[in-house]
């Protein structure tokens, strides 16, 4: 039996395989972004810059803006979390998860 692969899955698969433990998934089928450290302390910045990655058409140029929460606090504040997508990828290049963002239970 042939595996059956949705629409998009085949590149889905190829790019986290390209970047093992780099980048995870998220509720959008077309968008991957970085993986997060477990534990980081309010404030500081990440220790590699935090990217979002658009498996689909995204014009260049196009605002990319991220929201964190989890069941504790549902929208964490979050610094300089607005970047603009170029070539597919929105780069993060200081992005902070301020005070009690939310950040540690879920990232979505």
């Amino acid at each position: 039996m042939t595996d059956f692969l949705f629409p998009g899955e085949r590149l889905l698969n190829e790019v986290m395989s390209e970047h093992p433990g780099e980048l995870v998934r998220t509720g959008s089928p077309n968008i991957i972004c970085s993986a997060l450290p477990t534990h980081w302390r309010s404030n500081k910045t990440l220790p590699v810059a935090f990217k979002v990655v658009a498996l689909g058409e995204v014009s260049d140029g196009t605002l990319v803006t991220i929201k964190a929460g989890n069941d504790e606090n549902w929208s964490g504040e979050l610094r300089n979390a607005s970047a603009i997508m170029k070539n597919q990828v929105a780069k993060f290049n200081d992005l902070r998860f301020v005070g009690r963002s939310g950040r540690g239970l879920l990232f979505n």
